[in-house]
């Protein structure tokens, strides 16, 4: 999957991601042996392999050179090279390298997890799954004459092995990628080479798969002895870096800025971090008050919130900062809080807790939907570049008011559920959309007005009986991190170029969105994120040194001016340190996707901590569901030992068991191909989701992803557990199995790709529905914020009558049909749903709706109007809202359109199957097909009336046919049904 144009890097910054990254793909300077057809020259490759992790009696390599035939297994034995290494030399032939596994010789293979190894030329070296270049063997520093030894640092890097590539004065630069290092102590490696009657050597190192540290293109200059090299510090006669330290016994500062607020009995605690001289590694959090007496928690990031506190009773919260020797400060200033009435229970009357396949979904972005509050508009920093000033059109224009206000228009649609972008505090500068979350625990108060924040959206809804859906991201934060978790420190320069990019500073300032700095009139962006003076701890290198590059407008871009996962600007506890290279791969659940989406490790307690935190307090606030933005990004074992549990958990305590069953999670999980399996990867399909675990797994969660990863990928496609809770039996509904459901539902991607044409989808969604646990609760759509059908980039446009039908299957099929705001009217069709801020957004498919909408609305039901004025009543006449509106009401009073498993058992016809559903005195049967004619046979006698037209059909011999009702049009024969639903129009009739 690429990701969505969605999200944007600021226009002028877009060479960062190629010019700060600490470790270049290049190959060595001029004056090193070039990197390019070092291998290629070769018709031999040497293969190394590392056995010490085995313990196997002999090694075999099985192999099959570049467009040549494999060996018979188990291939050839490998020879002893040296302690712990055996070797074989294979003729390559005219060939550029080789596919490879081992073997004992008995059965017992590594393939690297089932995709082989795939080797080059020259000297190969395999190690524990590690492919790199160089000779374990050689020569260690044994000689007579001059030695150096070196040790090398890949703290920053996070190399898993390390090369060096030397010439000693006056001599002759080693073969690249030049010897192997040997892992002395956590991120140092170390080599002893002999010089002979030199004194001094050149150097350069690599990871041994082409990532070279050269010393910024100048090489690093060496003596004899012993030398460290760390971060581009060379360090000459230095102590040994692996030997034992000094015991720590100074103690983090004291935390300051503690504050603690309170919403019902729910308290948020955050503070500012500590400082150490080492790191801060945790802070113990101590409350008094209330009848439980002291209470003492460890808290890995700088919020925490604490629930389930007593009514109307004073708290007290102090903080102390631990050092990984245990060294503790003295406690922060106490902070009181006293909490409020416990919260309400719902509404009554609202759906919350009810089957979530009842109510179809409206898909907003919010700050594109409707201006209730203009004081709260913002344009950001690309408000005149991208256009959208030249339009009056702020990127953040909608908002909670306008939404609350045009509540009973979604309704009269007949949609009783509402799917929300992310609300919380985003930071960047095209963060309309959500995406870039900054404060998970704050509302963004660009969405806020008085009288309709968040809570009040919410309740609103509920007592309309329509659901929220807040749309929820665990995968990343913005670029600038995450507040009260880790926010990065950038270089910043308000010279001439840059001045209009980085705010002035502002003491004591605190990012909101909001606010606008009196200076120049503008909301802040990044003003106490930047700095000129290089701040303590930095691990950044080079910092506010000039790259040698431009932006395009020519501005002189600077080293650690932008946030990137290769900078070193992120802890590696918190944040991945990689771009994805195979969206198909491993590396896709454990690298950054784009240069604004700052990738959080997941497995790390501390960040579940924190994400389980912020969303608790959605669910508090009465939330119906979660939609899961790039849940792929996630191993699943994570979202099954983690945060579906804590959703569940925390549901099933605020809410009951009732309620947690229908707290209604749907994931979007990128597979844009338009087969069943993505790609033939079963961690990257969609319905793999659906599934709890099968096996046990590490303790450690970023262990067990990749022994989870590596296990379901063995097994492949054909190994993957198969449902029946979507299908009839004959035409019985039967109780569906949930016990290995997951608690995450998905977005029909398969569907939503192939809806090119409604047969098309429908054809895709049967084939893929008995790999999902239960196809049933699948969200379906056409297109959406980010793409049409076939990953196209604009909204759909195939035309009403192609609109009509995918709706009638939509809302007749199984699933739960969703809307992508404006299709009603086709608004927006054929345009580009997404240029970031090289375009206004009055020209894509998320241009501002609000004009369509002015005037007033009552709803009187789901699907029907009871009042409209002006600019609205013309878009509710509009022909498929009026197909909507009787889709809906037709939905709404058949049970087996909603919750009913499906069979295409003795019918015929391109688009036609039954449907039931039984519980308790409920017993729904449906007959539907859409556009064609069909025939039903082995059905149950009796009398069948269409839900359309208000034809009977007695049906005694098992069998109804019913002809063709045409395009977008479709019959519902429901048994002992309640007739004609609704009136004619353009299209039901």
């Amino acid at each position: 999957m690429r990701r969505r144009h969605r999200h944007r890097l600021l226009r002028p910054l877009v060479a960062f991601a190629a010019v700060t990254g600490i470790f270049a793909t290049a190959t060595p300077s001029a004056d090193s042996t070039p990197l390019e057809g070092t291998s290629a020259a070769s018709a031999t490759t040497t293969v190394f392999y590392y056995t010490k992790t085995k313990n196997w009696s002999a090694t075999y390599l099985h192999y099959a050179p570049d467009g040549g035939s494999w060996t018979t297994a188990p291939g050839v034995r490998m020879e002893t090279a040296c302690t712990d290494w055996v070797k074989e030399t294979v003729d390559l032939g005219s060939a550029a390298g080789l596919q490879a596994t081992f073997n004992n010789g008995s059965g017992t293979w590594d393939n690297n997890g089932g995709t082989n190894y795939a080797l080059g030329a020259g000297t190969v070296t395999v190690k524990d799954g590690v492919v790199a270049h160089s000779d374990p063997c050689a020569d260690t520093g044994t000689g007579t004459g001059n030695q150096a030894t070196v040790y090398y640092s890949t703290a920053t890097s996070g190399w898993s092995t390390a090369n060096l590539h030397y010439a000693p004065t006056g001599g002759s630069w080693t073969t690249v990628p030049g010897v192997g290092m040997e892992s002395v102590c956590t991120g140092w490696w170390k080599r002893t080479v002999d010089l002979g009657t030199a004194t001094a050597l050149k150097a350069a190192f690599n990871n041994g798969n082409g990532v070279w540290d050269n010393n910024n293109g100048s090489d690093y200059a060496l003596g004899s002895g012993t030398t460290t090299v760390k971060d581009r510090t060379v360090t000459a006669g230095a102590a040994d870096p692996c030997a034992a330290q000094a015991p720590d016994t100074q103690a983090p500062t004291t935390p300051t800025g503690v504050t603690a607020s309170a919403t019902g009995t729910s308290v948020v605690v955050s503070w500012k971090p500590a400082t150490d001289d080492t790191a801060v590694t945790k802070y113990q959090l101590t409350r008094t008050g209330g009848t439980e007496g002291t209470v003492v928690t460890d808290v890995g990031s700088t919020v925490w919130s604490d629930t389930g506190l007593a009514e109307k009773t004073t708290y007290t919260y102090t903080v102390k900062a631990v050092d990984a020797a245990g060294n503790t400060s003295p406690a922060s200033t106490a902070a009181p809080v006293t909490t409020g009435e416990k919260a309400p229970a719902p509404a009554a009357g609202t759906p919350l807790g009810t089957d979530p396949r009842k109510d179809p979904i409206y898909f907003v972005l919010t700050a594109r939907f409707y201006d209730g509050d203009t004081s709260n508009d913002r344009g950001g920093s690309q408000d005149v570049t991208s256009g959208n000033a030249a339009n009056n059109d702020p990127m953040f224009r909608g908002d909670f008011k306008g939404l609350v206000g045009k509540l009973d228009y979604i309704k009269a649609l007949g949609f009783s559920a509402v799917w929300i972008t992310p609300v919380v505090l985003n930071r960047s500068d095209y963060d309309y959309h959500g995406y870039h979350g900054y404060d998970f625990y704050k509302v963004d108060p660009r969405l806020e007005s008085a009288g309709a924040s968040y809570q009040d959206l919410i309740n609103a809804a509920h007592a309309k009986g329509m659901k929220i859906y807040q749309d929820v991201v665990y995968n990343h934060s913005s670029r600038w991190g995450a507040k009260g978790l880790f926010t990065p420190t950038v270089y910043g320069v308000r010279d001439t170029q840059w001045s209009w990019y980085y705010d002035e500073k502002n003491a004591g300032f605190d990012y909101d969105g909001l606010t606008v700095e009196p200076k120049s009139g503008k909301s802040y962006y990044n003003g106490d994120l930047w700095s000129t003076a290089e701040p303590s701890g930095n691990t950044c290198l080079n910092w506010g040194k000039p790259t040698g590059g431009k932006s395009p407008e020519g501005y002189t871009l600077y080293n650690c001016q932008w946030p990137s996962p290769t900078s070193g600007m992120f802890p590696k506890a918190y944040y991945h340190q990689c771009w994805i290279g195979n969206w198909e791969g491993e590396d896709s659940r454990s690298c950054w996707l784009h240069e604004d989406l700052a990738d959080f490790n997941t497995e790390n307690a501390t960040v579940q901590n924190y994400l389980i935190g912020a969303y608790d307090k959605y669910i508090d606030m009465g939330v119906d569901g979660f939609r899961v933005d790039t849940a792929v990004h996630i191993p699943r074992v994570t979202w099954n030992r983690r945060f579906l549990p804590a959703i569940h958990d925390r549901v099933t305590q605020r809410f009951g068991a009732d309620a947690a069953k229908n707290f209604f999670v749907f994931g979007e999980v990128g597979a844009f191909v338009n087969d069943k399996w993505n790609r033939g990867s079963v961690n990257h399909s969609a319905q793999f989701f659906t599934w709890k675990e099968r096996k046990e797994y590490s303790a450690d969660d970023e262990k067990a992803a990749i022994k989870q990863y590596d296990y379901e990928e063995q097994l492949g496609t054909g190994n993957q557990p198969t449902s029946a809770n979507a299908f009839l039996n004959g035409n019985s509904y039967h109780t569906p199995d949930r016990s290995q459901f997951s608690g995450m539902n998905i977005i029909d991607m398969r569907m939503h790709m192939n809806f090119g044409d409604a047969q098309n989808a429908y054809n895709n969604g049967k084939d893929s529905d008995d790999s999902v646990n239960d196809a049933t609760y699948n969200v379906v759509y056409v297109d959406s914020h980010d793409y049409g059908p076939n990953k196209s980039s604009t909204r759909y446009s195939g035309g009403t009558d192609a609109w009509a039908e995918n709706m009638a299957l939509m809302w007749t099929f199984r699933g739960i049909p969703t809307l992508y705001y404006g299709s009603e009217i086709e608004f927006q069709k054929g345009k580009q749903i997404d240029c970031g801020p090289t375009c206004p957004l009055a020209g894509t498919g998320r241009a501002y709706y609000g004009d369509h909408l002015a005037g007033g609305v009552t709803a009187s039901d789901f699907g029907t109007v009871a009042s409209a004025s002006g600019e609205v009543a013309t878009t509710l006449a509009q022909p498929l809202v009026k197909h909507l509106q009787r889709l809906n009401r037709i939905r709404r009073a058949i049970p087996a359109l909603q919750s009913g498993q499906y069979s295409t058992d003795g019918i015929t016809g391109s688009m036609a199957f039954k449907r039931r559903y039984t519980s308790g005195s409920t017993d729904s049967f449906a007959l539907v097909t859409v556009t064609g004619g069909a025939t039903y046979t082995g059905i149950p006698n009796g009398t069948y009336t269409d839900a359309v037209t208000g034809d009977v059909k007695t049906v005694s011999g098992g069998t109804l046919s019913v002809a063709a009702p045409g395009t977008g049009n479709l019959r519902v024969y429901v048994l002992n049904g309640p007739g004609k639903i609704g009136a004619d129009g353009p299209y039901l009739k």
